[in-house]
């Protein structure tokens, strides 16, 4: 069965192993998510699932939205995510769904968006080394050289100061530990505290890290 769920990142922490050894961990707030939507081949053209999380008050979403939960009966939800699962028959609209779908052991992929650092320079934002720090330099932290002799322009995908982080990463093969809907995950996951997470089964379950 494919699994997906929703949380919230509630910080940073570490766990000690059987054998006694640190392992810094990722503590987050997960689901519980509910089924608002279900879709397949035959209605759809695909299987997928629309999970719910976060409940809100009615009025403050919009008037389709709360025409969609009108008509399903289900407390309203400030999240809504689609996640394409092969077994979608297997649940029902209005069905919970709690992190005890994951179990011990189990590896994940974990997505999120990244802290924004606002405005940085081609040293922090891309590790581009600094020039000459002597007194007769005068350029220290430029970019270098931004075209080639003859083309008189700035070729695309040029490495530049710019707007760094806010940017949405997936972090692979994680390992989980589940209780009582708080995951503890060995290693970081993107975002800021309180930033909304998704998890899901890891495609790279063969070589997944212990």
């Amino acid at each position: 069965m494919q699994k997906f769920m929703m949380g919230r990142k509630l910080g940073m922490t570490q766990v000690f192993d059987p054998t006694g050894k640190v392992i810094p961990v990722t503590v987050i707030q997960a689901g519980p998510c509910v089924v608002v939507q279900k879709k397949t081949v035959s209605t759809d053209g695909y299987d997928a699932l629309r999970l719910g999380y976060s409940p809100v008050e009615a009025k403050k979403l919009t008037k389709p939205e709360r025409g969609l939960f009108e008509k399903t009966k289900i407390q309203p939800v400030k999240v809504l995510r689609e996640a394409r699962i092969a077994n979608a028959d297997e649940y029902q609209v209005g069905q919970e769904i709690k992190c005890d779908v994951f179990a011990d052991g189990d590896y994940v992929d974990i997505t999120g968006v990244s802290r924004g650092k606002g405005f940085a320079g081609s040293i922090k934002r891309h590790g581009f080394g600094r020039g000459p720090m002597a007194h007769g330099s005068k350029y220290h932290r430029g970019s270098g050289s931004l075209q080639s002799r003859d083309a008189a322009r700035v070729f695309k995908g040029r490495k530049l100061p710019g707007r760094m982080g806010g940017d949405r990463i997936t972090v692979q093969k994680l390992r989980v530990v589940p209780e009582n809907n708080i995951i503890l995950v060995r290693g970081a996951v993107p975002g800021a505290r309180g930033t909304l997470v998704t998890i899901r089964d890891t495609v790279k379950r063969k070589f997944a890290r212990t």
